[in-house]
């Protein structure tokens, strides 16, 4: 169960509308590195997490990276909010208007959209846990990305943010490599994890 509170995590108010920064960071929407497919993956990997402390770790980040959707959605709305047809040309803007008009869909700024084959759940803690590590240093980096490219300070702002919160993410699942590692019963964790079998029964 969650609370919706009714405010972004980062103040957003973008003065001009820049189709074409929205075509670029609407990757961080439904990109494979974006903040959807995130969400989705630490939302589900904590049902066969076996450490309660990682599984509030996993809830945690889950639930703030759909607060990021819904910054990265705003970003979106209000880049291409009263854009000009020749604003829409001029940026290359059409082909995702002509599918989308001004609709906030998900989609990676190189055109595929969003699929779940992005989202990795391997319901095993290492590998899981090696996949969120990886995810958040590549949604850094797309940030990175994003920020060599636009201008407009009052984009670049939240972009900073959502950046820095990426950085933290990342060390929060240190702390849940940590918390694994001392809790695997195996010398050699990475010959046999015994989580699984811990939930499944034996014929």
């Amino acid at each position: 169960m969650w609370i919706y509170e009714k405010k972004l995590q980062y103040p957003i108010n973008i003065k001009k509308p820049n189709p074409m920064y929205a075509s670029i960071i609407v990757s961080q929407l439904g990109g494979p590195d974006g903040e959807l497919g995130a969400s989705l993956r630490y939302l589900n990997q904590r049902f066969s997490m076996p450490y309660s402390e990682v599984i509030g770790i996993l809830t945690d980040v889950g639930t703030e990276e759909l607060a990021h959707q819904e910054m990265i959605g705003t970003l979106l709305y209000q880049l291409t909010r009263g854009m000009t047809y020749d604003q829409i040309k001029k940026a290359g803007f059409d082909k995702y208007f002509v599918d989308h008009t001004a609709g906030v869909y998900p989609t990676a700024a190189a055109g595929s959209p969003f699929n779940a084959a992005s989202i990795g759940v391997k319901g095993d803690v290492l590998a899981d846990l090696t996949e969120d590590l990886a995810a958040e240093q590549k949604a850094r980096v797309t940030y990175d990305n994003l920020l060599r490219l636009i201008d407009d300070p009052d984009v670049k702002e939240p972009l900073k943010f959502l950046r820095a919160r990426e950085i933290v993410h990342f060390q929060r699942f240190g702390d849940a490599m940590r918390i694994a590692q001392d809790r695997l019963d195996s010398k050699n964790f990475y010959a046999y994890n015994p989580s699984f079998d811990r939930g499944c029964r034996k014929n």
